[in-house]
């Protein structure tokens, strides 16, 4: 660009200031920038050795210039251009004025120019820019604010309890879309998929949750863990578990969950290190210690199952399911003043828990005392009408006590609050069995396995259906059920006796004793390491005061710990059973009686649950939208309605006697 001098332009400086304007994005803006720039002397003697150029004359220039570029740009239609980084005019710090100096080319175009023109040419090929994606496809022109996920994921929650899935998985692929970088919305989008048993789905939306998250999420790694072993995939799942512990060493459900995988398959070493590792990293958890005292307890070391109960108390005493776990640890050793106790605590610590009042009823109940275990029942039933066990177990109470009507009554109820509940088919198919209902009692077992064929509940029931054909002289029928049943549960004692017994009365001895034989052979024997226990215990009783403790033990922390641990007499084995169950019992409050329970019942639930004791009775009366149920729907079929709400037509059974089925 041509530099023409002012004539009035003579100077005594050595430098002279020059504003320079160059063009900008927008034509109507100018960008002005400071240059100290060397000017040649000009040949008359007169003049100064440098000229200052004045403002009016470079502005001009440049003007004309701009000019030329806005013309070229108008003659490209649609061309996207690069904004070009702002030059800062104020380079150095404490005020000081640093000037940037530039060099300009002969026709007139700084270098800058030429990396507009370049970054211009790159963007057109490249579509780094899309401001309209989501407005697109969600209609919104700005992204919402991140508390609108958290309602978001609230309402897709409430709309998964109301079976309106769609709804909810529309709604959770909307949070994916805004906040792809949150794990929240894939795991709950993964439950809702898995329910629906789309497993196949869930694997891909967790898949593309750990890809997002880029690994970090060990929420999204444990429930993909979860699904690939419902499905079967055990190797896959340790993967998958191992990889939620690499995420977060404190995420305590993985751990819990892959030891509980562990169990399940048998190898309890393993089980019991994963768990040890859980407190070391996750300190002291109620989960840990009942897992870790139920081990104990199968493997009869009572006195220690007892301490890790107590623990796991400690660390939540509202933990429902540690005081239900350690009442029929109670039960099983015969200690049935300490079971109501636990019982009552379960109640008091969560007062609506279905099966805290389910497994109490069902314990009295056994215990002789029907009036009080129904009781119990109906108050479970009165907190959660929905819940089909409840049911089951009154209608095997009625039937066992009063009458077999009224036992169907309840059993067809139970199965229209939830049509997919096997053992209450299974339940309704033994008591017409005992009835004399031969043909309707394989209906029902039928309809259980139609449910699914492969669950541990479809197991039982091909059992209970082999005992039925054997007991009707169906022999070869039989023989083909039990063989059945045991390709599902290899592991099942009682398939394998009946199946004994049953060549036994045939006469076929030999073929009896090789059944037998067989058993033995296939079965997994678990081997349960005693000498862990008092090793693994010293490093739990640092844990409850500290995590630090945990982590850092000294040797004098160490000693103590373990001094601490030889004054525990339930781990010494310093004192019997007996006396053992007393400490305990010290522990447990309250007063009891042969009857029921030591606790004023009626007051509580009045006071807690706002029950009338007097009108327990009226919740059983089937509703009227049950009674119209009962009339219109065909039996056998089951009608879906538009909400995916599930309602049934033909009554449904229920497992063996008084168990505890979820």
């Amino acid at each position: 660009m041509p530099f023409f001098p002012s004539s009035s332009s003579s100077s005594s400086s050595s430098n002279s200031n020059f504003t320079l304007f160059s063009p900008s994005q927008n034509t109507h803006t100018l960008s002005k920038f400071s240059f100290k720039i060397p000017i040649l002397p000009l040949p008359s003697p007169s003049s100064a050795s440098y000229l200052t150029i004045t403002t009016n004359t470079l502005t001009s220039s440049c003007s004309s210039s701009q000019n030329d570029v806005v013309s070229k740009e108008d003659s490209k239609e649609k061309e996207l251009l690069v904004r070009r980084p702002v030059m800062t005019e104020f380079v150095g710090g404490e005020g000081e004025r640093n000037e940037v100096e530039v060099e300009v080319e002969d026709d007139g175009v700084s270098k800058a120019s030429g990396v507009d023109v370049r970054l211009t040419e790159l963007a057109k090929k490249m579509p780094i820019f899309e401001p309209e994606r989501v407005e697109v496809q969600f209609g919104s022109k700005e992204k919402p604010l991140v508390v609108n996920m958290d309602l978001a994921l609230y309402r897709a929650k409430v709309l998964a309890r109301s079976f309106r899935y769609q709804e909810a998985q529309k709604l959770l692929e909307k949070c994916i879309y805004y906040w792809p970088e949150d794990g929240r919305a894939y795991v709950a989008l993964g439950k809702i998929l898995s329910k629906q048993s789309r497993k196949e789905e869930a694997r891909v939306v967790y898949e593309k949750g750990c890809q997002a998250t880029q690994g970090e999420n060990p929420y999204i790694w444990q429930c993909w863990a979860v699904l690939e072993n419902k499905m079967g995939n055990i190797r896959r799942a340790r993967e998958l578990f191992d990889a939620a512990t690499v995420a977060s060493k404190s995420h305590i459900a993985a751990w819990h969950g892959w030891a509980v995988l562990e169990i399940k398959q048998g190898n309890i070493k393993k089980a019991r290190q994963l768990l040890a590792k859980g407190l070391k990293f996750c300190g002291g958890n109620e989960y840990i210690y009942q897992t870790l005292a139920m081990l104990e307890a199968k493997a009869n070391r009572y006195e220690q199952a007892r301490y890790l109960f107590r623990q796991a108390t400690k660390c939540n005493p509202k933990s429902c399911a540690s005081w239900l776990a350690w009442a029929q640890l109670e039960i099983q050793q015969e200690n049935y003043r300490a079971a109501r106790q636990l019982f009552e605590k379960a109640v008091q610590a969560s007062p609506k828990n279905r099966f805290a009042w389910h497994v109490w009823g069902v314990f009295e109940a056994n215990m002789g005392n029907i009036d009080q275990g129904e009781k119990l029942l109906k108050i479970g039933h009165a907190l959660n009408p929905r819940d089909p066990v409840l049911l089951q177990s009154l209608a095997l109470l009625e039937y066992k006590h009063s009458s077999a009507n009224i036992a169907r009554v309840l059993f067809m109820r139970a199965s229209v609050l939830d049509p997919r509940h096997q053992p209450v088919w299974i339940a309704w198919g033994w008591m017409e069995w005992k009835e004399g209902n031969i043909a309707k009692a394989r209906e029902l077992y039928q309809r259980a396995l139609s449910i699914n064929s492969t669950s541990e509940c479809a197991a039982r029931c091909l059992q209970a259906w082999g005992v039925l054909e054997h007991r009707v002289g169906n022999l070869s029928a039989a023989r083909r059920l039990l063989r059945s049943s045991l390709n599902i549960n290899s592991q099942s004692y009682v398939t394998w006796m009946t199946w004994a017994s049953l060549e036994e009365e045939q006469g076929n001895s030999v073929r009896a004793e090789e059944i037998r034989n067989l058993y033995f052979q296939q079965r997994t024997e678990v081997v349960d390491d005693a000498s862990w226990v008092m090793g693994f215990l010293d490093i739990i009783d640092p844990a409850i005061e500290s995590i630090k403790r945990l982590l850092k033990l000294d040797q004098e922390s160490f000693n103590k710990a373990k001094d601490s641990m030889e004054n525990i007499p339930e781990l010494n084995g310093s004192r019997t059973d007996k006396e053992s169950v007393s400490a305990y019992a010290s522990f447990l409050d309250g007063k009891d009686n042969e009857s029921g329970a030591g606790m004023d019942l009626d007051a509580f639930i009045s006071e807690k649950l706002s029950l009338d004791p007097s009108k327990l009775d009226v919740h059983m009366e089937p509703s009227k939208a049950f009674v119209t149920n009962k009339r219109t729907i065909p039996t056998g079929r089951v009608w879906r309605s538009d909400n995916r709400t599930a309602t049934l037509i033909s009554p449904q059974p229920s497992v063996n006697k008084f168990s505890v089925a979820k």
